[in-house]
């Protein structure tokens, strides 16, 4: 299962998953790294980030801003 990183609050990652609903993952479960845009890969008892996937998602995003402010 792969999650997106939303937000922060306390303790909490707000994640969404592949079923488009959130959930609240341990900070102290995920990377100390993490950050809000970061996809999560559940691994075992692990999260661990998937950069490969992390990095589409910001370039894909980054061409649909600047295609905004064309």
């Amino acid at each position: 299962m792969k999650y997106i990183i939303d937000r922060f609050e306390g303790e909490y990652a707000i994640c969404q998953d592949e079923n488009r609903k959130m959930v609240n993952i341990e900070k102290v479960r995920i990377p100390a790294e993490a950050k809000e845009g970061y996809v999560l890969i559940h691994h075992g008892d692990k999260f661990i980030i998937d950069i490969d996937e992390t990095n589409r998602r910001k370039q894909k995003i980054q061409r649909l801003m600047d295609e905004l402010w064309k």
